[in-house]
């Protein structure tokens, strides 16, 4: 069983745990992984946001920097002008929409907040930018708290990890307390595993098999695997992985494995088809399964 939380977000409190939340993503880039170049006009993208959350988003995740490996730097003016006018007319387009900013830079968290967006998503775990979990305890906002070992320009060298599960707990909480001191409420935080960044291939897989681990932490849990390439190598066929495109359905095994084992929180490209798995598997979870 999951535990139940009240997420404070700020203007209102979430609740997590009774049915799993889907969060719809919308990456307002030139080069993400799945969907870089689609969504980079402020229009298209807001349209998309609408689409998803009439698919049955609970939350829309906005991202103006792309950190798939060899994806460059973005200043925090250029990422600015990609994400604010997504947040500001989605909000005037549909004000109860929860909105997410996917940064870690706390100018633009800053920017975004003031725009409406009532979470905060930090791939860093608040750590590549000092003024992260300051600037989060001032805004008064939700705030994910995301594992990631090194950054993406390190991660083809970094050494295997003995034991991915011990060390992903092991960094949450110890950043999650780091936090807290910082200001950050503890109902404020969701805790995300950071799947894939900074894990090799077959370290992703303890992970999802033992997810249900993380709930040790005492926080809520946001899970990520949308169409990333953990999947798309284990879907390979003649030594290719399978393309972006083609990994719907191991995206979805892995998602309803993710709440089966506690996950609050579902964070995918493929809002309808996630939800339709989340009902289900938020049935198993409810009858004791």
């Amino acid at each position: 069983m999951r535990a139940i939380f009240q997420w404070n977000v700020g203007s209102r409190v979430l609740e997590l745990g009774r049915r799993t939340l889907i969060m719809g993503i919308v990456n307002v880039t030139p080069d993400s992984f799945s969907d870089g170049g689609l969504y980079i006009d402020a229009e298209k993208a807001v349209v998309r946001a609408l689409q998803l959350l009439d698919e049955g988003a609970t939350l829309i995740d906005v991202g103006g920097e792309s950190t798939r490996p060899g994806s460059e730097l973005v200043s925090e003016e250029e990422e600015r002008r990609r994400v604010l006018p997504v947040i500001r007319d989605l909000k005037r387009r549909r004000p109860d929409a929860v909105v997410s900013v996917d940064t870690y830079k706390a100018g633009v968290a800053r920017a975004a907040v003031e725009l409406g967006a009532e979470v905060v998503n930090d791939v860093s775990g608040f750590r590549w930018d000092p003024k992260m979990a300051k600037t989060l305890a001032e805004l008064k906002v939700g705030a994910v708290l995301m594992h990631t070992r090194g950054r993406p320009e390190e991660w083809s060298s970094l050494p295997p990890i003995g034991d991915p599960v011990l060390m992903v707990k092991r960094d949450l909480r110890q950043w999650a307390e780091a936090a807290t001191l910082a200001g950050v409420k503890r109902d404020r935080l969701v805790l995300d595993p950071g799947f894939g960044f900074g894990k090799r291939f077959a370290e992703n897989y303890p992970l999802l098999a033992h997810f249900g681990e993380l709930q040790q932490t005492g926080f809520p849990l946001l899970a990520g695997v949308s169409r990333k390439s953990f999947i798309g190598r284990m879907l390979a066929r003649d030594g290719k992985d399978a393309e972006v495109a083609e990994r719907l359905y191991g995206t979805l095994a892995a998602e309803t494995c993710l709440i089966l084992k506690g996950a609050h929180i579902i964070r995918t490209h493929d809002v309808r088809f996630a939800l339709e798995g989340a009902r289900v598997a938020d049935a198993m979870v409810t009858s004791g399964g």
